[in-house]
């Protein structure tokens, strides 16, 4: 029995090496082809953690950490993901942002990522927040690493009630699979409207 739950700050801080290595395992894979290193993961993951409003949902058998999804106010998160929304006219404390979703891949089809969007959206609502926003890298439909068959995820996200937000594009850099340095890569929104719960 997987438990699905928001982990407290020093239950977060406690399994950082167990988030990172879930990061570094899953993003290695299409479409985000990331080429994670120790050294990165600490850098990202301490601003992420700083942040008041930072929220871990950690999918626990038994004691092992096998997925995590995490969320913090837009305005908290790095700069580069609330530059569009600033630069359009849309005030960034509006915005609950929704960061990585990582699970191992002999958990996945067992639900496990919807209760992680069910999780970030009650804490959002918890912090009086309306508004959920995550990002997705856009990669070429041609793009040499896609794997015969691969499906994005657009119609899980939009059966989550996610919308593309037209035109809204970021751009974050990592170091793809045997490259030698970063690279930017165009980064799409989706939002979706929280209903309070009365």
């Amino acid at each position: 029995m997987i438990e699905v739950r928001k982990l407290s700050r020093d239950e977060a801080e406690a399994r950082f090496d167990d988030l990172a290595a879930l990061r570094i395992e899953v993003f290695r894979a299409f479409p985000y082809l990331y080429d994670g290193d120790a050294a990165y993961e600490r850098a990202y993951l301490a601003t992420y953690m700083r942040a008041p409003g930072a929220v871990v949902i950690g999918a626990l058998d038994g004691d092992r950490l096998v997925g995590a999804a995490t969320a913090t106010p837009l305005g908290e998160h790095r700069a580069e993901f609330a530059a569009p929304f600033a630069a359009r006219g849309l005030d960034v404390d509006d915005f609950f942002y929704f960061g990585e979703s990582v699970l191992k891949s002999v958990y996945r089809g067992q639900g496990i990522g919807v209760r992680f969007f069910e999780e970030r959206e009650r804490a959002a609502l918890e912090a009086a927040f309306g508004k959920c926003v995550f990002s997705a890298v856009i990669r070429p439909a041609g793009h040499p690493e896609r794997p015969a068959g691969y499906t994005p995820l657009n119609r899980f996200w939009k059966k989550r009630g996610y919308e593309r937000i037209e035109g809204l594009v970021t751009g974050f850099s990592w170091r793809d699979i045997g490259d030698d340095a970063e690279t930017e890569k165009p980064m799409e929104y989706w939002m979706k409207a929280l209903t309070p719960v009365r």
